[in-house]
């Protein structure tokens, strides 16, 4: 869409192209995401004025909040130094149907307490190559996790959301596809009893034999933040 959109407002046969900071699977929301124009003949001449233009042309769930000039050496992928994903679930009670693009309702009651101990596991360098669908070979499947703790939602907002929700906040550097959302499943399913806290930690070992069949919804999950380790 951003491509579709920039073709029909940057003058025609424009040479240009983007490069985004990461992607996201279907339903799953950004509140921090950022992508690298390159324009190959000249630079924006108003960047305001475009700012205004490109907002005006992209669809209601997209919207460009800044534009910032960047030097030749920022790689807007090899300079990200830090993403903050979040999880939004409730549990126990169906929720408002207008609850259901921003919170996973977990029908089912859920121990709460087991899993917010169990999201501490998951913090420091561990082995997620159980935590992603089709590992390929070349994959980095060791990856150090910064934060992961379980809080009271405090992130979005309505007055048709549930009385209580809670977030799962979850700090890395980088993730695998469906990383973010099978460690939400599987705190899910430690919640309903289905594993347990020792199952959680042997999932994070090499070469376990534990698998994990349940991938919490894309609905829940958004990216909250995005930082990058070099100024531009």
């Amino acid at each position: 869409m951003l491509i579709k959109t920039l073709k029909f407002i940057l003058p025609e046969k424009t040479k240009f192209k983007i490069l985004g900071a990461g992607r996201t699977d279907a339903k799953v929301s950004a509140l921090d995401a950022a992508f690298e124009l390159f324009l190959w003949e000249r630079p924006l001449a108003d960047t305001t004025f475009f700012l205004d233009l490109f907002n005006q042309n992209l669809p209601p769930d997209i919207r460009v909040t800044a534009i910032t000039q960047t030097n030749k050496e920022f790689n807007i992928i090899q300079n990200s130094k830090m993403k903050e994903y979040i999880y939004l679930f409730s549990y126990g009670r169906k929720n408002h149907p207008f609850c259901a693009p921003f919170i996973a309702n977990i029908l089912d009651e859920l121990n709460l307490d087991l899993m917010k101990e169990a999201a501490k596991k998951y913090e420091g360098e561990h082995d997620f190559s159980t935590y992603t669908a089709r590992l390929q070979e070349n994959t980095k499947s060791v990856r150090t996790i910064d934060l992961c703790e379980i809080r009271p939602n405090t992130i979005l907002t309505a007055n048709f959301f549930p009385e209580k929700s809670f977030a799962l906040h979850i700090k890395g550097q980088g993730f695998m596809r469906y990383q973010v959302r099978m460690v939400m499943g599987a705190l899910i399913e430690l919640g309903r009893g289905g594993l347990s806290l020792l199952d959680i930690e042997e999932t994070l070992l090499p070469n376990n034999t534990i698998k994990l069949t349940y991938v919490a919804p894309g609905s829940g999950l958004l990216l909250n933040t995005l930082e990058f380790d070099q100024t531009y």
